[in-house]
């Protein structure tokens, strides 16, 4: 809905003058009328909207979806590609990944408000493109090659794709804001499903790591394409855009918006550890190499659905109250990892924790969106809710907690209940 036939309205408008409603209804039929001279009214469906959600959940899928993915990369780089490094050296890399996915989010909130969404999606696209086919050129041992293409190149790729992709749903829902929002976030744990099949069959097959990434490489860029020319507005940026600082005060005196951020900050603390580690786990725990692959994928396979159905359990539940017990489940479950020996465990423990898992990353924009009054601001509250929990899994400082702690408590002798127990508190 972006051609320039179409009148268009910014979101600060929440009247239409009586003046101009009568033209429009004077040249446009009645449907196209209520869409766009009430652009507060939101159309909540129609084949732009749709095609737009799905090229928002193909970016994810890319996105996010290969950034949870990095279980499959641990464990090939502790075992074969980047074996002089420590497996909490190694862990750096997703968690700088994952770390810029919500930091860059600081920078793409504002933009994204600011009218820049195709900008924000062509870049990150053609980045996550380029820094995938870099990563399938470097070389055993060589650290900072894949540091600097995989956990830098590809994290703000991811980062300026991610915030634009799930508030553009604003755009066209309101009513059913929740429900499209958990089927865009659906597409990471689906990525999250693909990609670990695909990479642990291309880099542990007859193509190798080169070759392998490179197929991948190929892949993602596809599917980026078809997103980027699936993906339009509807509605203009603000006349006056909203002020970052100003946002940042306001939820400053905002105690349910703080509340969700302390909250998401310990969770994240712990909430990469089974995603990072458990491939690796269920092969030092001798199971065999083939289910070890799928374990990761099991855990997203549930992740996958959990997303999807969320949208329908808050609808009883309510978001905040879904969000509370999807958090106190997946910690208990982290306790769980302690106990990984047998198959059967691996199987529980992937399923159940990947399930609590998703509900709580598919409710967190709902929930952001739902404390968030003046839509306006919501890509800069995505940004600061999005960045600062994300500090506690990926914060690079002599504090830092998350998955790099989790892979030095670990240690070289593989003491497991350690990490499991600090991921768990």
């Amino acid at each position: 809905m972006s051609s320039g036939s179409e009148p268009r309205m910014p979101y600060t408008a929440p009247h239409q003058d009586k003046e101009g409603s009568q033209t429009l209804e004077g040249s446009h039929s009645a449907k196209d009328s209520d869409l766009f001279s009430h652009p507060h009214e939101f159309p909540e469906g129609g084949l732009a909207a749709w095609m737009t959600i799905f090229g928002a959940f193909l970016a994810q899928l890319c996105g996010i979806g290969y950034t949870m993915s990095f279980g499959v990369y641990q464990d090939f780089y502790t075992q074969h590609y980047l074996t002089n490094e420590t497996s909490s050296a190694i862990s750096w890399i997703g968690s700088l990944n994952t770390f810029l996915v919500t930091a860059v989010g600081l920078a793409s909130g504002p933009l994204y408000d600011r009218g820049y969404f195709y900008h924000l999606i062509i870049a990150g696209s053609l980045l996550q493109s380029f820094s995938l086919f870099m990563l399938s050129l470097s070389k055993p041992d060589q650290y900072y090659q894949i540091f600097l293409t995989q956990g830098l190149g590809m994290g703000i790729a991811s980062g300026l794709v991610y915030v634009p992709t799930i508030t553009i749903v604003s755009h066209y829902f309101q009513r059913k804001r929740t429900l499209a929002m958990t089927f865009v976030a659906s597409g990471s744990s689906l990525g999250a499903v693909i990609h670990p099949i695909m990479l642990n069959n291309l880099l542990n097959g007859r193509l190798g790591f080169g070759n392998g990434v490179r197929a991948s490489a190929g892949f993602v860029s596809v599917l980026l394409l078809i997103a980027c020319l699936c993906m339009r507005t509807r509605l203009d940026p603000p006349v006056t855009p909203a002020n970052y600082i100003v946002a940042a005060k306001k939820c400053i005196g905002d105690a349910p918006f703080i509340c969700m951020i302390v909250g998401g900050f310990f969770f994240q603390t712990g909430f990469y550890y089974p995603l990072f580690f458990i491939q690796l786990d269920s092969i030092k725990h001798g199971l065999s190499v083939t289910f070890s692959f799928y374990s990761l994928v099991i855990l997203n396979v549930s992740n996958c659905v959990a997303r999807v159905t969320s949208g329908f359990i808050a609808t009883f539940t309510g978001v905040p109250n879904l969000v509370i017990v999807a958090t106190i489940s997946a910690g208990v479950l982290n306790f769980g990892m302690i106990g990984l020996s047998s198959l059967a465990s691996a199987v529980v423990l992937s399923m159940m924790y990947g399930y609590f898992a998703g509900l709580y990353i598919a409710m967190m924009a709902p929930l952001v969106a739902t404390l968030t009054p003046d839509l306006s601001e919501l890509g800069a509250r995505m940004g600061i809710c999005a960045f600062v929990p994300f500090l506690a899994s990926n914060s690079n400082s002599d504090s830092s907690t998350g998955t790099p702690i989790s892979g030095a408590l670990l240690t070289s002798n593989y003491t497991w209940w350690i990490p499991a127990v600090f991921s768990g508190v």
